[in-house]
């Protein structure tokens, strides 16, 4: 396929701009992660008109894509799991065309997983894991069982990945896969909802109760980045301050419920800071 596909991408590798091309062939029991193509080419450039560009080919009765990314819009896919894919197509995918060796380093900071990347995803995922969670329950309590039982899952989900990442790890396409493997736990949560022959109403109440335990026993870990960034400065924070630092807008959406969650477990403390309105105050945010 390589040899076919070579006058493609070999204009891409004769650009200055290019920094490294890898292939990812289609495996039959992984077909989502090429999204159904048979090969997926990634070219990964310096800078372009587009972050993002795709072409697709056909031949011999064979589909490829080639994506061409700039090194700004990838980093940002890596830190924040934008697009989860490009990380099983830079672990798994053959270099073939690298400059400076810049495809074997990132490859060798994927296996590395630095800590600071790795808070930052706990901390979207786990953002994610409280909106989800807390949206179920309210379902529920409303009896409107079978979307509790849609954000359940979801919510599992995101509980799943943020496993994931406490052992060091990449979260994949396939999640469950992994997790089953190094956080049995968690697994059988899922497994349970999934098989259990009990009436939903009663599924997704011993889910709660069990998850509610799993996000109590979270929190501090899965939102050290946020409280990092709470502590570098003695004054309490504004939600507004808060919410356009630039570390913190991968989360953004997330969060407001996030802190308010925060403050109920007593890991933060509201201040009240007076304004010009009689009894109306400023609230404000800081690590208890």
């Amino acid at each position: 396929m390589e040899d076919v596909l070579r006058p493609i991408y070999q204009e891409r590798a004769s650009s200055s701009n290019t920094l490294g091309i890898l292939m990812l062939e289609r495996v039959e029991s992984h077909k989502s992660v090429t999204d159904q193509f048979d090969c997926i080419l990634l070219v990964i450039v310096n800078e372009s008109e587009e972050d993002w560009y795709v072409k697709h080919y056909e031949f011999n009765n064979k589909k490829a894509a080639m994506h061409i990314v700039t090194e700004k819009l990838l980093k940002e896919w890596i830190n924040t799991s934008g697009y989860r894919k490009v990380v099983d197509w830079l672990t798994r995918g053959t270099i073939i065309f690298d400059r400076n060796e810049y495809l074997a380093q990132l490859k060798a900071r994927l296996r590395d997983f630095p800590e600071s990347t790795r808070q930052l995803r706990k901390a979207i995922e786990f953002a994610k894991l409280v909106r989800s969670y807390r949206e179920c329950k309210e379902l529920f309590e409303s009896k409107h069982y079978l979307d509790a039982n849609s954000l359940m899952i979801r919510s599992l989900h995101y509980l799943a990945r943020l496993a994931v990442l406490e052992k060091g790890f990449h979260p994949e396409i396939i999640v469950w896969h992994q997790v089953k493997r190094i956080d049995p736990e968690v697994y059988k949560l899922y497994h349970e909802l999934i098989e259990s022959e009990e009436p939903v109403e009663k599924r997704i109440q011993l889910m709660m109760l069990a998850s509610d335990f799993a996000i109590h026993s979270r929190a501090e870990q899965g939102s050290a980045h946020l409280l990092d960034i709470m502590r570098q400065q003695e004054e309490p924070w504004t939600f507004g301050d808060l919410k356009v630092h630039p570390e913190i807008k991968h989360y953004t959406l997330d969060l407001s419920i996030l802190l308010e969650y925060l403050v109920e477990r007593d890991i933060v403390e509201t201040k009240l800071i007076e304004t010009k309105g009689k009894n109306v105050y400023h609230r404000c945010y800081q690590v208890k």
